[in-house]
């Protein structure tokens, strides 16, 4: 899934406040004075593809040669003119970044949660890039024992990220990913708890989540393709070669993906197999590891079901009969679907986004007018919603690995309010607060107004945005505004926080969230209304509420800016093609551009699994639709907004060589003098760089990218 980790690169700046520097409004970026710059010209080796009878001419596939010394020149040429071009921002990048910077407290550490006798903390530490992932037993007064310290294990990498970790149901032993590469290939490691030792065991190629049995000696994990596909599931004993681990499932249909876990009950070690449109589920006694796993549900084209198990039933959510998806439960021991019995029905207006199980609740995550409710419902007696007392939020279940509690553990935040841990009673209603994300430098809730609008889309549709800004904006049609979205794979994007947002707010521009069509904010039929042959509702979406703010007189009609991210970044390319006179700036990160290519290449990560995203063009249909919207393959002789490139050499969602093509083909096409500049991590992946403050850095460049533009250079601070 090409989900964007510019979000989730979004979703960490999540803290903090600097007094608002002066500046001066110039008229003109300081970038325009510099287009005598001779930019990279990438040569020209045209290629041609055909199908369908058709044939595409590509001047730059191969771009696609990573290991080609040509290649690595052509980025590196490309990094030296966009540091050339932007060096007149250098000191206020540097700024940006220590502002950023120094609204995240250095010290600091989550809030504790307790499973199986054990209280577990993430902390960070003053000057340190990484965590330091540390447990206490019994008590929080008791001694903290470090499981690992990140800063230690990354020391001699440029690159370092641990994924998953897992620790023994005994307690003693501890198995957690590392990847130092950012592709998301992980070698799975092991530490003695007790004695503080690494264990010899490794265990290569896998997603990095290791899943104990109940015996403390096997564990079961999933090992990736050569497109970087999920697709087996091993058992491996501890104390053997990993050579000699026994392959418990493989996945035959290049469509679909395989993962592992265990249930929340303990009792059950699930391999799950997905695509967008059907998942299966197989489970094994976790006291048998040796055992022999049995199908809940075979998987039916269209079937969608997740399971959780408690006491002797198994509760389902599925779209069975059910657009927006509906709970069912069955008995343990009778699990297909026609023993499946209705416990919460199918609405109309209501998403059934997930569920929490507790011995005397069930936990409901419902999405309504594109906001997420959390419903409480006792097994017996009245159910209610939590007032959270706003009309623009972010709510979800956090960590509750516990069953027999009244308390639930929630997170919560708006555009206005950092991100804030509860303890909610789920007996009392009552709320009690462990954390707010505390932001450094003078921030205040108070100085920042959020708001709900409704753009009218051309077809009729009401598409909700969500939008913030400094209490002194202007709704004057004078101010500029960054307009952002994602708008696929059904991922809604809620209103979040920001804290490395707000040296955007305090520059005078407002920050809006188009919740288009692709995502599925306002339901099922969201998403089913943004995808495959319904694609172009994505883009016509996001640019008629980019007309509407304008409209609206929240951004001037020169100063509306766009930005988004991975399948974000293909919308970037759709709505420059479409309305490249309708934005200042763009910044497309890690943009999945080059779509018919892609999808027509199997050997690329991911492609054959998102046909029913995208739809599979070696039907002649897909074909012609994808391809009057690709942004590479659009790519005309015309004027286009100022534009920042973003990727990642080792990018393992999208391929570096997309956003550098479409680079070298948009500076070869257009006929404009704006700026097109691309920026190419030598060291990392489709997130980014390692580390809470070194991904700030690309942050500061986006930021005084658009801050260039809109005219506003500090000229003192």
């Amino acid at each position: 899934m090409r989900l964007i980790f510019l979000f989730s690169g979004l979703m960490l700046l999540l803290t903090a406040c600097q007094p608002e520097a002066e500046m001066t409004d110039n008229k003109e970026s300081v970038m325009y004075q510099k287009m005598d710059i001779v930019a990279p010209v990438a040569t020209k080796i045209p290629k041609e593809l055909t199908i369908h009878g058709d044939t595409r001419t590509d001047n730059y596939y191969w771009l696609n040669e990573r290991e080609n010394p040509e290649v690595i020149s052509f980025l590196n040429a490309e990094n030296t003119y966009k540091d050339e071009m932007m060096s007149h921002t250098k000191d206020f990048q540097d700024k940006l970044f220590e502002e950023m910077k120094g609204r995240i407290k250095e010290d600091d550490q989550s809030v504790p949660y307790k499973d199986n006798g054990y209280f577990y903390l993430t902390s960070y530490k003053e000057g340190q890039e990484y965590p330091v992932y540390s447990r206490k037993k019994g008590t929080l007064e008791a001694e903290e024992e470090v499981m690992l310290n990140v800063n230690e294990l990354a020391k001699d990498f440029s690159y370092f990220n641990v994924g998953s970790r897992s620790v023994s149901p005994n307690n003693e032993l501890l198995a957690y990913g590392e990847d130092t590469l950012s592709r998301r290939i992980y070698t799975i490691r092991f530490k003695n708890l007790k004695t503080g030792e690494m264990i010899e065991d490794r265990i290569p190629n896998t997603t990095g989540g290791a899943i104990w049995a109940n015996d403390n000696q096997h564990v079961f994990y999933a090992v990736k393709d050569e497109t970087l596909r999920p697709v087996k599931i091993f058992r491996h004993r501890l104390g053997t070669p990993s050579t000699d681990d026994v392959l418990i499932y493989e996945e035959q249909d290049d469509t679909f993906s395989a993962f592992v876990y265990k249930s929340k009950s303990k009792k059950y070690i699930i391999i799950g197999a997905y695509q967008t449109l059907s998942q299966e589920y197989q489970v094994l006694d976790a006291d048998n590891p040796t055992g022999e796993f049995r199908m809940i549900q075979p998987r039916e084209r269209g079937l969608e079901y997740g399971i959780a198990h408690f006491g002797d039933k198994f509760y389902i959510r599925t779209n069975m009969d059910a657009l927006n998806f509906r709970l069912m439960s069955t008995p343990e021991n009778a699990t297909t679907k026609d023993n499946w019995e209705e416990v919460i029905p199918h609405r109309k207006d209501v998403l059934l986004e997930g569920m929490d199980i507790f011995q005397d609740y069930l936990v409901l995550s419902e999405r309504k007018n594109g906001i997420t409710q959390l419903r409480i419902r006792p097994w017996e007696g009245k159910e209610h919603y939590i007032d959270f007392g706003e009309d623009a939020y972010m709510a979800y279940t956090s960590t509750n690995p516990e069953f027999d509690t009244e308390v639930l553990r929630i997170g919560y935040q708006s555009m206005t309010t950092p991100p804030t841990t509860y303890d909610y009673n789920m007996k009392s209603k009552g709320m009690e607060l462990l954390k707010q994300q505390e932001v450094l430098g003078g921030f205040n809730t108070a100085d920042y107004v959020s708001e709900r609008l409704y753009a009218k889309a051309r077809d009729g549709v009401t598409v909700p945005i969500s939008i913030v800004y400094h209490k002194d904006f202007k709704k004057d049609g004078s101010q500029p505004l960054l307009l952002y979205a994602y708008g696929s794979y059904g991922a809604s994007m809620d209103p979040y926080f920001s804290s490395a947002r707000l040296s955007l707010l305090n520059r005078g521009f407002a920050f809006a969230i188009a919740h288009i069509r692709g995502g599925e904010e306002m339901g099922r039929h969201w998403y089913e209304d943004g995808k495959l042959l319904n694609k172009k509702n994505t883009f016509n979406d996001f640019i008629d509420c980019g007309e509407f703010l304008v409209a609206e007189k929240y951004a001037a009609k020169d100063q509306l800016y766009a930005q988004g991210g991975s399948a974000g970044g293909l919308l970037m390319g759709a709505v420059m093609n479409m309305r490249p006179d309708l934005w200042k700036g763009v910044v497309a990160a890690v943009p999945f551009v080059d779509v018919i290519t892609t999808m027509l290449d199997e050997s690329i990560p991911l492609t054959t699994g998102e046909y029913d995203e995208w739809g599979n063009p070696n039907e002649k249909e897909y074909y012609d639709y994808i391809l009057s919207y690709s942004p590479y393959d659009q790519v005309e002789a015309k004027d286009y907004p100022a534009t920042l490139v973003t990727t990642g050499l080792h990018d393992s969602q999208v391929q570096y060589w997309e956003p550098a093509k479409w680079v070298a083909k948009l500076r070869e096409l257009k006929t404009d003098k704006n700026p097109l500049l691309l920026h190419t991590n030598m060291d990392a992946g489709h997130g980014g760089a390692s580390g809470r403050f070194a991904r700030l850095k690309e942050v500061a460049l986006q930021y005084a990218f658009f801050l260039d533009l809109a005219g506003k250079n500090e000229v003192k601070g």
